[in-house]
């Protein structure tokens, strides 16, 4: 059954951190992690069985505080890393650390958990990426083609490119960089490019974007006032290694093309509020998606863009004249760039937009108040891109 209705799941505490389970391409699955100040705090890894669109869940518990970004290893489904909040003596530390799983929740099941039996498990830790002497962790990064040892965290103004050990029990800091300038410079996001052997990063900071080198930890490229106000979120391309997405708090979403900055290559406005994430599709680049504080989440077409901006191209054998002349027509015209759908079902600010690492078309959306959308690209439109 392929249903476009979306199917909700709602937390009972407030969350703002969502990933997919990067390492897992087989079955869908997603991961939350919670925002609560009186409770110990969770991660609800959330399993997705598209045959009977039915959400089945496992709770691990995360007791050391409140969860405020996570990620997932790209090689093994059973690591994670969370940044927290800890109070010591009166002052709030963001921390982070990488976790294992236990062993029988690594890989997406479908097997429905009996709700008598839905102990919750604990988080194991592997290792804190010990933030002492460089402030609050904003985001952990992992090389997205590695083997999971890598991992880059942003901490206040610093840079910081971190070793795991063979079982991930130990972390060294191999190299870092700060960022330098006046006045209180913080990183507030960060993404590792696919493309170029993995050896470029882009942060945001205020309302600049900008590119570093991971060998030489040197800045490459930058964008000042990429957005009129805090830029919030960026992703790469996946198909196209120079493009870049952005978004911020002036309810805008800008492409640009980092080997000329002085301009976006595209800008999308339509949000009403700040735009908090932006997410490209991992097969179709021309999928965008965005979640806001206008409690709403848009799915957007960004064909002209992308890498395939005129469409399939047609094998010529498979033509007649006339067919091979309308074919060429059709060829010069770029397709239209278009908001393909706007998502209601959230009541508050979207914090997180992530697409499936299993199914290009599914993707989950989650509101302050806990509640996860699952959602699929419209089926016309799913039929328009394949056929």
């Amino acid at each position: 059954m392929e249903d476009d209705a979306p199917v909700i799941y709602g937390l009972e505490f407030q969350a703002r951190a969502l990933t997919p389970q990067t390492a897992e391409t087989d079955a869908i699955r997603f991961l939350v992690g919670t925002q609560s100040l009186r409770y110990d705090n969770q991660i609800h890894i959330i399993d997705f069985d598209d045959e009977n669109n039915i959400i089945n869940k496992n709770v691990l518990l995360h007791q050391v505080g409140e969860i405020w970004h996570i990620s997932t290893s790209p090689a093994d489904k059973g690591v994670l890393a969370t940044c927290y909040n800890k109070t010591s003596d009166t002052k709030v530390m963001t921390c982070a650390a990488v976790w294992r799983m236990p062993k029988e929740l690594e890989s997406g099941s479908h097997e429905s958990p009996d709700d008598s039996s839905s102990n919750t498990q604990t988080l194991e830790l592997l290792c804190h990426l010990d933030n002492t002497a460089h402030g609050n962790m904003a985001c952990v990064m992992w090389e997205p083609m590695g083997d999971g040892k890598k991992i880059i965290s942003l901490a206040d103004n610093n840079i910081l490119m971190w070793d795991l050990q063979e079982s991930s029990d130990k972390a060294v800091l191999s190299s870092s960089a700060a960022l330098e300038g006046k006045g209180q410079l913080k990183f507030t996001s960060g993404r590792w490019s696919p493309h170029h052997n993995c050896t470029q990063i882009a942060t945001a900071n205020d309302t600049t974007v900008r590119g570093w080198d991971t060998r030489s930890m040197r800045q490459i490229y930058c964008i000042e006032n990429a957005h009129g106000q805090l830029v919030r979120d960026l992703d790469f391309n996946p198909n196209k290694q120079y493009y870049l997405a952005s978004c911020g708090d002036d309810c805008k979403v800008k492409f640009w093309d980092t080997r000329n900055v002085t301009e976006p290559v595209k800008t999308l406005e339509e949000h009403s509020h700040w735009v908090w994430n932006v997410r490209y599709n991992h097969s179709h680049d021309q999928l965008i998606l965005t979640g806001s504080s206008d409690s709403r989440v848009i799915l957007s077409n960004m064909v002209s863009i992308s890498s395939e901006p005129f469409g399939h191209m047609v094998d010529d054998d498979e033509l007649s004249d006339q067919e091979d002349q309308h074919q060429e027509e059709k060829i010069k015209e770029p397709l239209q760039d278009s908001v393909i759908a706007t998502y209601e079902e959230h009541e508050d600010s979207v914090y997180a937009v992530e697409w499936s690492s299993a199914d290009p078309w599914l993707f989950a959306s989650l509101s302050y108040d806990g509640r996860l959308v699952i959602n699929r690209v419209p089926r016309a439109l799913k039929y328009h891109i394949l056929l």
